[in-house]
């Protein structure tokens, strides 16, 4: 694969290997050490989302129209690793809020620039292996994070400020291992005399236009990840079996990421999507009427299997179907209706989780989810790539 790519997946394996060390613990510190209500833990995810969300149209859109992506990719992975340093320092829920807006900050900044560098290391037919090759690399930083965050918490008795210390180090080093990239924003000059294309709506591809209405719709009901960690704590497993089990999930998904995506070079971007949907949908609901802990078991590696046929899938569909003047824009818009939907996913989830009880967020989000299924079977052409 190119050089690019392998190096891009470096700076995302130690960035996640930062990040998901504290990620798993963020909602056991909140509820079991500061109090906070699934209702706080709601507004702070949604919150922190939906910033970083609505940041990457704007981060996509100043490199494509400066024709640079490493500087704003740059930028973005070192504040991430700032906001590292606001978890130790916090001492209150609104702490973790600033914590977490300043970490999700410097993921808006990044993920646009970050996601063209790789559309633009390969060719059309090794995107989906490209960005399944991405996806892998950076679930490996995932399960090696959540691993050093178990034997952390376990060995220093759920010291978790120590963990949050610990999770700087790979965050600077990922931000540092960038500098080695090679630019490839001159993929997306104009010639000289050729403005830059209008971001319109309807200028879009219709396929592009109709998978951007199906993800806001579908992660109306995709909460944050961290009410799967306190629905399985209300199930009895302790804080490091929580731990464990984020970990089997990131496992999965590392397993799958880059069959799936490499699938997708050779079959189409449309059969892998629907299966992922179709996968959230009923795992979902599997959630809110799992019992036992072999349950729980089965549903969070399961689990893995949606994320892992559909992130880098996803990536690569939009790089198929956007020019390349306009495809850190299109990333970035992409993943700005995808935060502008998660703000109300989690605060409704956090609200239906207080007035009806741990399993009704999970049945909205399974519904929501076999309705996106639906609506990319039927409505996103067979051809589509």
């Amino acid at each position: 694969m190119n050089r690019n790519i392998i190096l891009l997946g470096a700076v995302s394996l130690l960035t996640d290997i930062s990040s998901e060390m504290i990620y798993p613990l963020v909602p056991l510190y909140l509820t079991a050490v500061l109090g906070a209500s699934p209702a706080v833990l709601g507004l702070i995810e949604g919150l922190a989302e939906s910033l970083a969300s609505l940041l990457k149209v704007f981060s996509g859109r100043v490199a494509d129209v400066l024709a640079r992506r490493k500087p704003l990719a740059i930028a973005g992975y070192g504040f991430s690793a700032f906001g590292k340093l606001l978890f130790v320092l916090a001492t209150s829920w609104t702490g973790i809020l600033w914590a977490r807006l300043a970490d999700r900050f410097g993921k808006g900044v990044r993920t646009a620039p970050r996601d063209a560098l790789i559309a633009e290391s390969c060719g059309p037919d090794d995107r989906g292996k490209a960005f399944g090759l991405h996806r892998a690399m950076d679930t490996a930083g995932v399960v090696i994070g959540i691993f050093l965050a178990y034997w952390l918490f376990t060995r220093y008795q759920g010291d978790y400020v120590m963990v949050f210390w610990v999770s700087l180090i790979p965050a600077i080093l990922g931000a540092l291992v960038l500098f080695a990239v090679y630019e490839t924003g001159r993929k997306a000059q104009l010639p000289a005399g050729v403005r830059q294309p209008a971001m319109a709506w309807r200028s879009l591809d219709a396929r592009l236009r109709y998978f951007i209405v199906v993800s806001f719709l579908f992660n109306l009901g995709n909460s944050s990840n961290q009410f799967l960690l306190v629905r399985a704590g209300g199930a009895g497993f302790s804080p490091a079996e929580v731990i464990l089990l984020y970990l089997l999930m990131n496992v999965t998904y590392l397993l799958v990421s880059y069959p799936a995506g490499r699938l997708s070079d050779a079959i189409g971007r449309r059969a892998l999507l629907v299966a992922g949907y179709l996968a959230y949908g009923l795992v979902y609901m599997g959630f809110a009427v799992a019992k036992s802990p072999l349950a729980f078991i089965g549903l969070f590696a399961v689990y893995g299997l949606y994320i892992g046929a559909t992130k880098g899938v996803e990536k690569a569909f939009l790089a198929d179907v956007t020019s390349p003047a306009l495809r850190a824009t299109v990333f970035g818009l992409h993943a700005t209706v995808v935060g502008v939907a998660l703000l109300p996913a989690s605060i409704i989830a956090g609200a239906l989780w207080n007035s009806f009880g741990a399993a009704a967020p999970f049945w909205f989000g399974g519904v929501m989810g076999s309705v996106a299924a639906v609506g990319i079977w039927s409505g996103l052409r067979p051809s589509t790539r």
